[in-house]
């Protein structure tokens, strides 16, 4: 099966073929960590998660790669309220960020760059567009000449008039052109700042300063994957200016096009069929849905059971659909069991069917919605037949196949530490010898261990408290 993505850039549904080979370039765009990351940041990295693992299945060499935006305006504004220092500050809120990604299951990326431990790369990419007379330093900085990149807008889609028509409201003398953008924001009193040397009309001149938004993305990338790569990811609303501001200053300073080929984008998460704010007291951050009863697996299984390039409503009555969903997947998965000693032909025939139409969706632009369908197409089918040992073995490797992917699965039942079989054991010998109060007592310290006993036909089962 060809696996098939929706490319922004193109408009189009487009077989997704690497630059290289298998081997994949993924970067998406990370978190300005000055505040608890909301539930609508986190559902996009959710969906990433999922795009990324779902390659790996299919067997893409993949480097997954993402920035973090460690120095910023609202960085400086949060730090002056905490009175930490705005590194100190970002630190602080990136470790809370990894805590929260950790919880959903979002394990897939392999290294996340800091902005600030890039700062010599951002300076040279500034350099070169200057060499290039892309740019042009003003009394507060330098400047991105946005009519000089004749691609500006084609991400977005948006002609260069419409463009300029929209920059208008924002007022700054100090610019040639409305539509231009910042690329290295010059020192302010009390804000952090980086030493920079930059030359222009052949004379040297001293901008101590910091980098501007979108230039941080491309010399981060470019260090790493080299100024082309072959996929780029974020929420729909970095389109446009950060996205296409992207492509101007890397294919200027390059001339290489197109600096990505793949351009993936998720759709808004709405709460209540309202747009997210603080305004309309609707935002929410995972802390504050944990606080509520909801589960981790329930909020990751919420995100990935609608398409990521449809709109989401958040309820919270969706989410106790999903954690029903979860349950139900949990509940069948770890109450497989031998009930039958002749094989069951059909299991071999419904595994290949469920594992043939999982990827046939989510190969048909990772459509995760479909997929999850099938895995209850197959336990209702399932869920009606007598099981032999290879059965459940079979239908285990299967489910944690596509949990390789959907990370939804909670293995119930566990090998206790040696400790808590030998308890294990010594309830049995009481229960057997009729010394009920002992075992109820074995039972309870079991219990304050941390692990619940499940007493079968088969013996005792253990699961995690």
């Amino acid at each position: 099966m060809v696996f098939k993505v929706f490319n922004t850039l193109t408009k189009k549904i487009e077989v997704f073929k690497p630059i290289k080979d298998r081997k994949v370039n993924m970067f998406v765009c990370g978190i300005t960590p000055y505040n608890f990351a909301h539930i609508g940041n986190l559902k996009t990295f959710t969906q990433f998660d999922i795009i990324a693992k779902y390659l790996r299945y299919k067997g893409f060499d993949l480097f997954y790669l993402q920035n973090v935006t460690d120095i910023d305006d609202k960085i400086i504004n949060k730090s002056r309220e905490e009175k930490l220092e705005a590194l100190e500050l970002a630190k602080k809120y990136e470790k809370i960020f990894h805590e929260h990604m950790d919880l959903l299951g979002i394990d897939s990326i392999n290294k996340f760059a800091r902005a600030s431990e890039h700062i010599p790369e951002i300076i040279q990419q500034v350099q070169r567009l200057l060499d290039k007379g892309f740019a042009y330093i003003t009394d507060d900085g330098i400047y991105f000449e946005v009519n000089k990149f004749g691609g500006y807008g084609k991400l977005s889609q948006q002609p260069l008039d419409q463009i300029k028509e929209g920059a208008r409201v924002e007022v700054n003398e100090n610019k040639k052109n409305p539509e231009d953008f910042v690329l290295w924001k010059k020192q302010k009193p009390d804000e952090p700042f980086w030493d920079a040397v930059f030359e222009a009309d052949n004379k040297k001149i001293k901008i101590p300063g910091r980098p501007g938004w979108h230039i941080e993305d491309t010399a981060i990338t470019e260090h790493f994957f080299g100024p082309q790569y072959d996929l780029h990811g974020g929420a729909v609303d970095l389109i446009f200016p950060h996205h296409e501001a992207e492509i101007a200053q890397q294919e200027a300073s390059s001339g290489k096009i197109p600096f990505v080929k793949y351009w993936i984008h998720t759709a808004f998460l709405n709460i209540n069929e309202e747009k997210m704010s603080k305004s309309l007291g609707n935002f929410f951050t995972l802390p504050e849905i944990l606080d509520k009863g909801h589960k981790p697996k329930a909020i990751r299984y919420l995100f990935i059971s609608v398409n990521y390039r449809q709109p989401m409503n958040f309820t919270f009555e969706s989410l106790e659909y999903a954690q029903n969903a979860v349950d139900r997947i949990n509940t069948f998965y770890n109450s497989l069991e031998k009930k039958s000693k002749k094989d069951n032909t059909k299991i071999p025939t419904l595994v290949n069917l469920l594992l043939g139409r999982f990827e046939e969706a989510m190969d048909n632009d990772l459509n995760s919605s479909e997929a999850l369908s099938e895995v209850f197409i197959f336990i209702r089918k399932v869920n009606k037949l007598k099981l032999s040992e290879n059965n459940v073995e079979m239908i285990r490797k299967a489910f944690k196949k596509l949990d390789s992917v959907l990370g939804i699965l909670e293995e119930q039942y566990v090998k206790p530490p040696e400790y808590i079989e030998d308890l294990i054991e010594e309830r049995e010998k009481a229960r057997k010898s009729k010394d009920f109060s002992k075992a109820d007592l074995i039972r309870k310290t079991i219990e304050d261990k941390g692990y619940i006993l499940e007493d079968t036909d088969k013996g005792a089962r253990v699961k995690k408290k």
